[in-house]
């Protein structure tokens, strides 16, 4: 066992950095030196109602400095970008290509995952505690599923690594995997955070003529047009049927409303936007996984409007993580622009208040400095 320094919450609203024993990887595991851990929502979320003790984090990148019995594609030393989405390769749904939703290893489709990565690799005061996503990532080491991280061919910073796993897929993929956005056509994005500034980006890299960013923040308006966007609308809290926001993105789209529409903030009351900002026989996405039940207006959806809810951008992690690096590697994608604060461990609490004020765009815990 390795002892290592790692945050952990009660899922019942508190979390604390304490000292955890981390093992080594059995048949088809590795062992991870983690960098940096992206903060995300989610990860807020879980430690207000996951209601049991768990290792925090889901985001992350580091390097592999162990491996166990039949892992040929990792070595050590190879620099990684976590995956929460796991896929086992052999169930129905990774057969049919949709790895992100695999029947087996889906830590949001009632599945749990197979084997001994899962609880026994880590333990805290001698008792193996489970791991936020089986993965664990606000800690200095992790023990998981060789299919749960993707190696990295990119000089970019363990910083800007680790959001990609989450934050930056979530956005990129819900326009280029789920709504497979046309070059020449008009997309609104509700929500200039992390998520929203992705699917930005993605929206101006699949040709988009008009990216029509929506805040009620005008810092993030400007910082959404440094990424893409070509319009940007202020919302106001006031106008929460987005009839005012409708109308201006009408008078921008000759009067009869967007192609796509993205709703990247995970406010339930916002559920239903997107359809009012798209035209007839156009595209609604839900990005941000919102979970609560909301009541719609059956008239939004006429006439022939589609309304999807993609998990995680329809993540392939091997095919999707090496398309955003190469944008990456090309000056085609801004990750390290996106992370705007990073933390540590033991000031983690400021980088969540920062992230549920508004104050930044992504916010990246550095776990170790050195490259």
């Amino acid at each position: 066992m390795k002892k290592t320094n790692a945050v952990i919450s009660n899922g019942k609203g508190e979390f604390y950095l304490t000292t955890i024993d981390v093992g080594e990887p059995q048949a088809n595991e590795v062992r991870v030196k983690i960098k940096a851990a992206g903060i995300c929502h989610t990860d807020w979320d879980s430690i207000q109602h996951w209601n049991k003790d768990f290792i925090v984090g889901h985001e992350g990148a580091g390097i592999i400095d162990a491996i166990g019995e039949n892992v040929s594609h990792l070595a050590i030393g190879d620099k990684v970008i976590f995956n929460w989405a796991i896929p086992c390769g052999e169930c129905f749904q990774c057969n049919e290509g949709n790895l992100h939703i695999c029947e087996k290893n889906s830590p949001v489709c009632g599945c749990e995952l197979e084997g001994h990565a899962h609880i026994e690799s880590s333990q805290h005061n001698h008792t193996p505690i489970e791991r936020s996503f089986h993965l664990g990532t606000m800690s200095e080491y992790a023990v998981v599923k060789s299919q749960a991280v993707v190696k990295i061919n990119s000089d970019i910073s363990f910083a800007a690594a680790a959001i990609v796993g989450c934050g930056v897929m979530t956005g990129w993929g819900s326009v280029v995997n789920a709504a497979k956005v046309d070059v020449g056509s008009s997309v609104c994005i509700i929500g200039c955070g992390g998520v929203g500034l992705n699917a930005i980006q993605a929206a101006k890299q699949s040709g988009a003529a008009k990216i029509i960013a929506i805040d009620i923040n005008e810092q993030r308006l400007a910082q959404a047009k440094s990424f893409g966007a070509t319009h940007g609308v202020i919302a106001t809290k006031a106008d929460s049927d987005f009839k005012n926001v409708a109308n201006e993105v009408k008078a921008l789209t000759q009067g009869r409303g967007a192609d796509y529409a993205f709703e990247c903030t995970a406010i339930p009351a916002l559920g239903s936007a997107p359809l009012a900002l798209i035209r007839n026989a156009g595209t609604a996405v839900q990005v941000s996984g919102i979970e609560q039940r909301i009541d719609f207006d059956c008239e939004l959806f006429e006439w022939d409007k589609i309304y999807i809810n993609p998990l995680y951008g329809m993540c392939n992690p091997e095919r999707d993580f090496n398309k955003i690096l190469s944008l990456y590697n090309n000056n085609q994608m801004k990750l390290e622009e996106l992370v705007t604060k990073t933390y540590t461990l033991a000031t983690l609490q400021q980088g969540f208040d920062d992230m549920l004020n508004g104050r930044i765009a992504k916010g990246v815990v550095i776990i170790d400095e050195t490259e």
